[in-house]
């Protein structure tokens, strides 16, 4: 007469799930020194399967299994394939982000912003630089499509129109942040550079300057700001017989060094000069720190407005005027449009423009 056992709790399903006869998983044989799922679950007391379930679907399991496992993994010190899980998932949790540079602070606060939102919602970021001149961007995004990470986000709009063509042929949700354009690759956060230029020239013209002049990087979002800024100060009667305000330009990333020796080619320039916009806040601070050194007063005889908003620019003396960026805002918008379009959920207004602010203090 056959026994009637009780049907097994989840418990014992999953700690007696081991397929102990059966062959081995493609992936799950051991290299040289290589911890594997195997290992992991063998000291578990798990199947694979179930190993695998906790790791990638903690709620799919009992709780005690799901601590025996990551008790298993602390021990043993196992990270998981994560390219072998996308390849099933169809998913890399991954989300490339493309910076002109890596050391310039006035990106940092979107960066910051990106990784954290991101994290929270099981993804992580892939940094890379592009460069400013002579960019290395086309390159960098073929590797990047290679990668098929579950979202791109770029600083700046994409030029390249062979970068285009491909980031659009690959399928991947794409966001450009920090500029503005009415066609963009997928979905836009940012603003308009030329709007900053023409706004500053007016707000120094409305503080009663009447010749101003620029120091600015050579790539080509500061060059917008700087050449709409040179154009509206000409139309305002703030250059001599209409002409564009004098430039300096510098390469990019910009330093305080630059901003030195800027001021001092434009006073050899232009003498009389009374009012300077910098395309970042280390130009500007290099220019409060040459003026201070000629004996040229801030702001009476010469009025200084940066770009960034910059820790150290409300710590100056004088405080520094600028431009400030949400550069919060931009990071939470652009995790957010990667974040539902990976879910599947429309992204219905896909240009944000998020504006910009001019910060009064001392130094205008």
């Amino acid at each position: 007469m056959a026994s009637i056992q009780p049907p097994s709790s989840p418990d014992q399903r999953e700690l007696r799930d081991e397929d102990a006869g059966g062959p081995r998983r493609r992936g799950s044989r051991k290299s040289a020194g290589g911890i594997t799922l195997r290992d992991v679950a063998q000291l578990a007391g798990v199947a694979p399967i179930t190993a695998s379930r906790a790791l990638n679907t903690p709620s799919a399991v009992s709780p005690k299994v799901l601590q025996k496992v990551r008790e298993a993994v602390e021990r043993t010190g196992y990270v998981p394939n994560l390219l072998a899980g996308g390849l099933a998932s169809n998913k890399s949790r991954l989300v490339a982000v493309v910076v002109p540079t890596v050391i310039g602070p006035v990106f940092q606060e979107t960066v910051h912003t990106l990784t954290e939102t991101l994290a929270a919602a099981g993804y992580q970021v892939m940094l890379g630089q592009s460069g400013y001149e002579n960019s290395r961007e086309d390159a960098l995004l073929e590797a990047i499509i290679g990668r098929r990470p579950d979202g791109v986000v770029l600083t700046g709009i994409m030029r390249s129109a062979e970068a285009r063509r491909r980031l659009l042929a690959s399928g991947i949700p794409v966001v450009e942040t920090w500029d503005l354009t009415p066609t963009p690759i997928d979905m836009l956060v940012g603003f308009s550079h030329e709007d900053i230029g023409r706004e500053v020239a007016r707000y120094l013209h409305g503080a009663g300057r009447r010749a101003a002049a620029v120091v600015g990087g050579r790539d080509e979002r500061s060059r917008r700001r700087m050449d709409a800024f040179a154009q509206e100060a000409a139309a305002l009667g703030m250059t001599a017989a209409g002409a564009p305000a004098p430039m300096h330009h510098v390469t990019a990333p910009t330093t305080l060094g630059q901003g030195r020796r800027g001021l001092a080619d434009l006073l050899a320039r232009q003498p009389g000069i009374d009012a300077i916009f910098c395309s970042s806040d280390l130009l500007a601070l290099g220019v409060m720190i040459e003026a201070q050194s000629r004996g040229i007063r801030i702001p009476e005889q010469l009025a200084v407005v940066g770009f960034g908003d910059l820790e150290f620019s409300r710590d100056l003396q004088p405080q520094l005027t600028t431009v400030r960026i949400d550069g919060t805002g931009i990071g939470q918008r652009a995790a957010r449009f990667i974040i539902d379009r990976a879910a599947g959920i429309e992204v219905a207004e896909r240009i944000v423009d998020i504006g910009f602010s001019i910060i009064r203090r001392e130094s205008a």
